[in-house]
């Protein structure tokens, strides 16, 4: 097969990505190694940067009508329950932000359902990549032979693509998440807002994604929290420790954990990929990148990693656009075309280099500060510590991606 533009993951970063493409009319091809979308996770924060994306994609209206906005942002202590900081997303002095919590399936079957029939080619796992002069040849498990002009890696933390590219495999960080969601059969009746609760190597919190469900997670640290991996195999386990926490806090809060059904609770390690690694290592070699989770996988203290990857699909769909209207409008051959898409691949690393840079340091210095059980990083959480915290999530999601 020979293919302009070849997607690898039907993820947030490859359906934004091929979206913004398809709007651009470009055709891509993605290519998901599942049976179908993989519909993992629950749901996810949507913040300011990312309804930006989902905007400019032309989806943002309909998802909107699918969640309830928050309206403040409130962190307390998990040791007394007392608000520690609390900040309104409506009012804030730098302008008013837009946050919900959206459904991952609701978010990804948007995606997915505005691109062409055929664009999304199921049970397509990517075994080897090669080059074959100025174009990439995928080869896939079934033995089918995808010939490209541009490849991008949107395939997560264990990327093929970012295997090829020379990126080191991301790292454990030593914290664990726990997560869940629940549906009430009525409204639930808590306040659209972020409720956190934070202390002694815990971080727990909540968000309503609409008036009858609520998204929840607990991340920690095994070796403060007396947690053990074996847990992670029993949701049980993981009902009955994130309850075990929860022991000083209000019987409405433990009550969300405790209404939550087994299999809408899971546990996964937490890694992310070096801050110098982005920095030091090409993200992109001549026709070939990555985006998501393939480029900047991070802790979840910033809720940005979903909001990241639109980004990166927006960023570089307008990028990738504009080097294959260059070469429409010009009578070109293959050595002219392929530096015309290495400089479009390149553009699109500089945009995101530094800004995945930003967002790994970010959330894994607001997790060290949220979760420590250290004395004097507790004691400064509860004076001041705790509203930097909100002001750095705040500051990360003002970023602009920009028009298709």
């Amino acid at each position: 097969m020979e293919e302009d533009i070849v997607i690898v993951g039907a993820g947030i970063a490859g359906l934004s990505a091929s979206l913004g493409l398809h709007r651009l009319g470009l055709r891509s091809l993605v290519l998901e190694s599942s049976e179908s979308l993989r519909i993992t996770g629950f749901a996810l924060t949507v913040w300011t940067n990312a309804w930006k994306a989902l905007d400019a994609l032309n989806v943002g209206d309909g998802l909107r009508q699918r969640s309830v906005q928050l309206r403040r942002f409130q962190l307390s202590s998990l040791d007394t329950g007392e608000p520690a900081a609390e900040l309104s997303l409506e009012k804030h002095k730098f302008g008013n932000y837009e946050s919900r919590c959206i459904k991952r399936r609701d978010l990804l079957e948007t995606l997915a359902k505005e691109l062409p029939q055929g664009t999304i080619r199921y049970s397509s796992k990517v075994v080897s990549i090669e080059e074959s002069g100025h174009f990439k040849v995928v080869h896939l498990a079934d033995g089918c032979v995808i010939r490209t002009k541009v490849l991008i890696g949107c395939d997560g933390v264990n990327s093929t693509v970012g295997k090829w590219l020379g990126l080191s495999a991301p790292v454990s960080v030593g914290r664990s998440a726990i997560r869940g969601y629940v549906e009430y059969l009525d409204a639930h009746n808590f306040e659209p807002k972020f409720h956190g609760y934070f202390g002694g190597g815990i971080r727990f919190g909540f968000l309503p994604c609409d008036a009858k469900s609520i998204y929840w997670f607990c991340t920690l640290s095994p070796s403060t929290s007396n947690w053990h991996v074996d847990k992670a195999r029993s949701p049980t386990q993981m009902k009955e420790f994130v309850l075990g926490k929860l022991a000083n806090i209000s019987n409405e809060v433990s009550d969300i954990v405790a209404k939550t059904n087994l299999d809408l609770i899971s546990c996964a390690d937490l890694k992310m990929r070096l801050p110098w690694d982005i920095l030091l290592r090409d993200i992109a070699k001549r026709n070939l990148c990555v985006a998501g989770d393939a480029l900047h996988p991070m802790t979840p203290d910033l809720g940005q990693g979903g909001c990241s990857a639109l980004e990166d699909g927006v960023i570089f769909a307008r990028c990738i656009a504009e080097s294959f209207k260059k070469i429409s409008n010009e009578s070109v051959d293959d050595r002219e075309m392929a530096a015309i898409i290495e400089e479009g691949v390149q553009k699109y690393a500089k945009y995101r280099k530094w800004r995945s840079f930003s967002l790994i340091s970010a959330a894994r210095l607001v997790g060290f500060i949220q979760e420590s059980d250290n004395k004097l990083v507790s004691f400064l959480r509860e004076k001041f510590l705790s509203k930097y915290s909100i002001a750095t999530v705040i500051k990360m999601s003002e970023y602009d991606c920009g028009k298709l």
